[in-house]
């Protein structure tokens, strides 16, 4: 059961962060979210779009600790880990 919250965290972290692209792509630039990606991609700055949407996912954490639900924050956690793990290599 434990390592099934777990993934179901990974899964929500990596879910709010690519929430958070669309909502960075789509709100703060002029383009459509998959053009925005492209240009972005192009320009060399994907893994900043990255760790942009990235940021929801500490609201996501803090949620989860405050209503007790320890394993699945870990999940966001590791989700949030390999995130960063890609963005350096992006």
């Amino acid at each position: 059961m434990t390592k099934g919250k777990l993934f179901i965290g990974f899964l929500l972290g990596i879910v709010t962060a690519a929430l958070g692209c669309y909502i960075f792509v789509t709100g703060f630039t002029n383009y459509n979210f998959f053009d925005g990606i492209k240009i972005l991609k192009s320009t060399g700055l994907l893994g900043k779009l990255i760790t942009i949407g990235a940021i929801l996912n500490l609201i996501l954490f803090f949620t989860l600790l405050y209503f007790k639900k320890e394993t699945i924050a870990r999940g966001v956690v590791l989700a949030t880990i390999l995130l960063g793990i890609v963005t350096l290599f992006v």
